[in-house]
C-alpha cells in the first residue's frame, strides 16, 4: 500500500515506539512507511496506546490557557490537572526559557 502521507514510499509492518508529553509508553505494533516513516496504527493498537498513557496519567494532560497581564509582566495559568501532575505548589521554583519559537518552563 502507497503511504498516504508522502506518497513515495510504502507501508510495511513494523513496530514503533511511542511516547506522550515526553513519557515513554512502549513499543506497538504499526504500519510503517519506507520512505517517510510515518506510522499508522490500526484501531485496537490505538486502543492500546490509549489505556497505556491513561494508566501513566499522561492522557488529556494538554490544554488551553490565557496569558493575563500582572503588573509589567505576563502571566500563564497552569491548568489543575497538570499542577497535579507535576505536583507542583505556589512559591515553588521555575525556570523559562525559549526553545525552537517554543516557551518552555522547567519545574525545579
Amino acid at each position: 500500500m502507497k503511504c498516504p502521507i508522502c506518497e513515495k514510499g510504502t507501508l510495511k509492518k513494523g513496530m514503533v515506539k511511542e511516547s506522550m508529553y515526553g513519557i515513554y509508553l512502549g513499543e506497538f505494533p504499526a504500519e510503517v512507511c519506507s520512505s517517510c516513516k510515518e506510522s499508522f496504527t490500526d484501531s485496537e493498537t490505538t486502543k492500546k496506546i490509549e489505556e497505556v498513557a491513561k494508566q501513566k496519567g499522561v492522557w488529556g494532560l494538554s490544554a488551553m490557557t490565557k496569558i493575563t497581564k500582572t503588573g509589567n509582566s505576563l502571566a500563564v495559568r497552569i491548568p489543575k490537572k497538570i499542577v497535579d501532575y507535576l505536583k507542583l505548589k505556589s512559591g515553588g521554583e521555575a525556570y523559562i526559557h525559549t526553545e525552537n519559537q517554543k516557551m518552555v518552563i522547567e519545574v525545579k
